[in-house]
């Protein structure tokens, strides 16, 4: 008698990652055949030739020896107390080593921090777009996603009249992402400090997504959020994966900040779930300390003349001098998220053109509604290539989103 397939987890219907999905899988069948591929679909240095700093490897490699034990579940003393003293630096007074987590990637810790915090039903304040694994960690640890919109026409900047009228009874947090991934903003002081002043009124834990703290472009600012945060129960995450490109190496940090009364159950609730897993990656641990004492290796490269900050021009100016996109400049991060306007934006959707630009010109890029955005005229690229290869990249678009054009009825053509 056959046996029926095994039973998966339903939640898992109402999960989307399309960076490494059905698009991903099509590009490595491509790239089984002999394509070549422009692949810009993950913020992944390593794979365009970046490097993490000689120090930090030099750091893994001395720290080896005493790296085959278990560590402490949140993390080894010395990496989380350079964390801490960052903190504190930057003015989070209440950043103490007994409240940092070390995980394996801020990805971990995402996972971790929800699952410490929500009962089922339990709902979680998301941006759209948003990084979707928040989405997705927040539906598979039984919370209701609730999707505040940052809408291009605001330069991709939260309104915080719209998100406090989405909290309700069954608000547990606040999830920001800054600088943002996908968008590239940088969330001002005000805007900052009026989204405290939310979670403040309604008790809502802050989850702040750090993870591209360095990465800033053209003298924009980064702001903290832990700092302005206060007593406000604040969780900040950061790591080693994108300001030091050691992706490979999975090491995130988690900084709990607040009122110690407030935050106490939560903190030995995380604890907890770090046991459980015994504890994150220890070799890599070694590299924190030499990561946030060590020499500054990434503004360099965001300043005019460095990788990033050419191939972000090189984006700009391409979308600039397009008639088919229109671009909210990044301000950090490394990623640019257009928009397609005009007559190639008639009857557009995201995803068919993802697949057409991967099928005809061997470029992978991201639809934007995978990002948990309703509307699907955007797709999201990262701005790890050289400036040349973005140059070529937006050829190729370019060449896809005119036969798109040239193809839209002529009653439904934009007039100029």
């Amino acid at each position: 008698m056959p046996q029926r397939p095994l039973a998966t987890r339903l939640r898992l219907n109402d999960v989307r990652y399309e960076i490494r999905g059905e698009l991903a899988r099509r590009a490595r069948e491509l790239e089984a055949r002999g394509e070549t591929l422009i692949k810009l679909n993950i913020g992944n240095p390593g794979a365009f030739g970046f490097q993490a700093p000689a120090h930090l490897r030099e750091a893994v490699s001395r720290g080896l020896p005493a790296s085959e034990a278990y560590g402490h579940q949140q993390g080894l003393p010395e990496a989380r107390e350079a964390v801490a003293a960052v903190h504190r630096a930057r003015g989070a007074s209440q950043a103490h080593a007994d409240r940092v987590f070390l995980g394996n990637g801020v990805s971990e810790l995402i996972d971790l921090s929800l699952r410490a915090l929500l009962n089922p039903g339990d709902e979680v304040l998301l941006p759209s777009p948003d990084y979707p694994l928040w989405t997705a960690a927040t539906i598979l640890n039984d919370g209701f996603p609730v999707h505040y919109p940052c809408r291009s026409e605001n330069a991709f900047l939260p309104d915080p009249e719209e998100i406090e009228a989405l909290v309700t009874p069954r608000t547990r947090a606040l999830v920001l992402i800054n600088p943002n991934n996908p968008t590239g903003a940088s969330y001002p002081r005000e805007l900052l400090e009026a989204l405290v002043g939310i979670a403040r009124r309604h008790g809502l834990l802050l989850m702040a997504d750090e993870i591209y703290d360095g990465i800033v472009y053209a003298d924009a600012p980064f702001q903290p959020l832990a700092p302005l945060a206060g007593d406000v129960p604040c969780l900040s995450l950061g790591g080693l994966s994108k300001v030091h490109r050691a992706c490979g190496w999975r090491v995130g940090w988690a900084v709990l900040t607040g009122d110690a009364a407030r935050i106490g159950d939560y903190h030995h609730a995380i604890d907890l779930l770090g046991a459980l897993r015994l504890c994150a990656n220890v070799p890599g641990q070694f590299a924190v300390q030499a990561a946030l004492q060590g020499a500054d290796s990434i503004s360099a490269l965001c300043r005019p003349g460095g990788r990033l900050y050419d191939s972000r021009q090189a984006v700009v100016d391409a979308c600039a001098a397009s008639g088919h996109l229109d671009l909210v400049a990044p301000a950090a991060a490394m990623y640019a998220f257009p928009r397609v306007v005009g007559d190639a934006a008639t009857g557009f959707d995201d995803h068919l053109f993802a697949v057409e630009l991967l099928e005809t010109e061997r470029v992978l890029v991201v639809p934007g509604s995978s990002f948990n955005l309703a509307r699907r005229d955007h797709f999201r690229i990262t701005l790890l290539p050289d400036s040349e290869t973005m140059a070529e990249v937006f050829q190729r678009i370019g060449r896809v989103l005119a036969r798109r054009a040239e193809s839209a009825p002529a009653s439904a053509r934009s007039v100029a």
